[in-house]
C-alpha cells in the first residue's frame, strides 16, 4: 500500500522544502522497520517547481497474524486462509496510518529544527491514495475531508473492469488537494481518517487511543460535522472510550466558544461526592441476572448464542463454576472483537481450555450446539425478522435442546421511561420488533409447550409498577423426563 504527497513551489519557496518538513532528504531512499513490515520513503520527483514524496508500506502478512487480531489459543474466529490472503498489503488502512505516525512523527507534530518557520506555512498540497477501503462510499469520503478544506476527487474502483455489470468494489481512488493547509494538518487528517474509512483496526484499541485521537484531532475534530462517526469508528465502537472522547471534545468546543482554557471549564463542574453512587448500567444488571440464573440451574457448560463482542463470555470466564463457555455469532467482525476483548492470544492454557468462539447462524440446526447444560440468547431475538423466529426456535429448543435456556429481550412498555427515546422508536436501529410483556409471555409459553419445557419470567432492572422492567427474561427448563434424560 502507498500514498504520495506532492507540493509545488517557486524559486523563493522551492517545493523541495518538503524534504525539510518530512525530515527525509529527497536524494535518498530510506527504509524503516515497523511491527508489520517495512516502510519505504522515496521521492519520484524533486525539483524546485514540484516535489513528490511517496510512502510505500510492505506488509508482512505472517507478522500481521502473529502480532495482532486476537489470534491464538481458544479458537480463531477468522478462516485460516483469510488471515494471510486479504487486502491489508494493498489497501490503505490503520496499518498505513501507523506507518505515517512512525515515519513522519516530527512532521505530524509540526516540528522542523532546521527551518522552524516552514511547518507554520500553508502550501499547495496534493495527496493521492490509489486504493482506499471506504465503508460508506464516495459520499462519506467527501463528508469527512471537504469540511477540512480539501478539494476531494474520489473514484470508485470497479470489481472487475472487464465485467462492469458487477458494479463497484468498496475501494476508491482518492485525490486530495488544498492550498490552505499545513503539512502537519494534512498528516493528522490522514492519520485519523484512513482507519475511519476502513472501519477496522489491526490492533486492540486501548484507552490511550483516546489521547491519540484528541492529539491528532486538535484544531479540527471538535467542530467537524461528522465528529460522532469519526470518534465511534476510530475507537472501534468501544462505547466507554467513545463517550470519554466525546465528553473531552465537548469541553474543548465549549472552551473555544468561551475563549477560555479547558481546565477552567472542567473545574466549573462540581466533583461528585464520595458517597454518591452511580446507577448500575442496564447491560451490567442483565449480565448479573443471567449469571445468577445460570448458577441456580447448576449449569457448567454454557452456550452464549449471539455473543456479539463477548461481554457475557468475559463475565462467565471469571466464575470457575462454568467449566466450558462457547460464544457463537454470525458476524465474523464481532467474533474478532470478542477475541481481542478476551485476549485469547495471551490467555493461559488452563483458562483457554474453557472458552471457544465460532461462527454460526441460529437460523439453522448445528450439531456443535448439542450437549450443553444451558444456552443464553441475550438481546438476540429482537434482531431477527419475525418470520425467522420459528427457525431459531427449532435450532435451539428442537435440535440443540439444552436443559436450560435463558432469553432476554427489551420490554417495549418501558420505553416511555427513556427521556432520550422519541415516541414510537425502538431502542436500537437494528431491532426488528420489541414486545410487550404479554406478547413475550405468549411467545415463550407457546415455545415451551411445543418443545417440552417449563418457563418462568423474571424482571431485569428496576421493575416499574406501571410499565414493568426495562428488560424481561424468560427461563426455560426442560421438563419432560424422557427429553431431560436424552439431553
Amino acid at each position: 500500500m502507498f500514498l504520495t504527497i506532492t507540493t509545488t513551489g517557486t524559486p523563493e519557496r522551492p517545493a523541495t522544502d518538503l524534504g525539510y518538513l518530512l525530515h527525509k532528504h529527497p536524494d535518498n531512499a530510506q527504509a524503516f522497520s515497523t511491527s508489520y513490515g517495512t516502510a519505504h520513503v522515496l521521492y519520484p520527483e524533486a525539483e524546485a517547481g514540484r516535489c513528490t514524496a511517496a510512502l510505500l508500506l510492505e506488509v508482512d502478512a505472517v507478522a500481521l497474524v502473529r502480532r495482532g487480531k486476537g489470534k491464538g489459543r481458544g479458537g480463531a474466529p477468522d478462516a485460516a486462509l483469510a488471515q494471510y490472503v486479504n487486502d491489508r498489503p494493498y489497501a490503505a488502512s490503520s496499518l498505513l496510518a501507523v506507518a505515517l505516525s512512525r515515519v513522519f512523527s516530527s512532521a505530524m507534530k509540526g516540528v522542523c529544527n532546521a527551518r522552524p518557520e516552514l511547518p507554520r506555512q500553508a502550501r499547495a498540497l496534493r495527496v493521492e491514495v490509489p486504493a482506499l477501503p471506504a465503508r460508506g462510499g464516495p459520499a462519506l469520503v467527501r463528508k469527512l475531508f471537504e469540511p477540512l478544506g480539501w478539494t476531494v476527487t474520489v473514484e470508485p474502483v470497479p470489481l472487475d473492469t472487464e465485467f462492469p455489470d458487477w458494479g463497484d468494489s468498496r475501494y476508491v481512488r482518492l485525490v486530495l488537494e488544498s492550498d490552505t493547509l499545513t503539512l502537519a494538518e494534512a498528516l493528522r487528517h490522514l492519520y485519523v481518517l484512513l482507519p475511519v474509512l476502513d472501519d477496522a483496526k489491526h490492533y486492540w484499541v486501548a484507552p490511550d487511543e483516546v489521547d491519540k485521537l484528541l492529539r491528532a484531532g486538535e484544531g479540527w475534530l471538535p467542530g467537524h460535522p461528522e465528529q460522532r462517526l469519526i470518534t465511534n469508528r476510530y475507537l472501534s465502537r468501544r462505547w466507554a472510550l467513545t463517550r470519554q472522547a466525546t465528553e473531552r471534545l465537548e469541553l474543548v468546543r465549549l472552551a473555544e466558544t468561551d475563549d477560555s482554557e479547558v481546565e477552567e471549564i472542567d473545574n466549573a463542574v462540581e466533583a461528585e461526592t464520595e458517597g454518591e453512587e452511580k446507577p448500575t448500567p442496564l447491560a451490567v444488571r442483565r449480565r448479573e441476572a443471567i449469571v445468577a440464573a445460570l448458577r441456580q440451574s447448576g449449569a457448567a457448560r454454557v452456550l452464549d448464542l449471539g455473543c456479539g463482542q463477548g461481554q457475557l463470555v468475559q463475565t462467565l470466564l471469571k466464575d470457575p463454576a462454568f467449566t466450558e463457555i462457547v460464544g457463537v455469532d454470525v458476524s465474523m467482525r464481532a467474533l474478532t472483537i470478542a477475541s481481542r476483548r478476551l485476549k485469547l492470544d495471551r490467555m493461559g492454557e488452563r483458562q483457554a481450555s474453557r472458552v471457544q468462539l465460532f461462527q454460526g447462524s441460529l437460523a439453522y440446526t448445528d450439531v456443535r450446539l448439542k450437549g450443553y447444560d444451558a444456552a443464553v440468547l441475550s438481546e438476540v431475538i429482537e434482531h431477527l425478522d419475525l418470520p425467522r423466529l420459528p427457525a431459531l426456535e427449532y435450532a435451539v429448543f428442537g435440535s440443540a435442546r439444552p436443559r436450560t435456556v435463558l432469553v432476554t429481550t427489551p420490554n417495549v412498555e418501558y420505553n416511555v421511561r427513556w427521556e432520550s427515546l422519541p415516541a414510537g422508536h425502538v431502542r436500537h436501529g437494528d431491532h426488528r420488533f420489541e414486545w410487550t410483556r404479554a406478547e413475550f409471555r405468549a411467545w415463550a409459553e407457546a415455545v415451551a409447550e411445543r418443545h417440552g419445557y417449563g418457563v418462568a419470567f423474571e424482571p431485569v432492572g428496576p421493575d416499574d409498577p406501571e410499565v414493568g422492567p426495562p428488560t424481561q427474561m424468560a427461563v426455560f427448563t426442560l421438563t419432560s423426563p424422557k427429553e431431560a434424560k436424552a439431553a
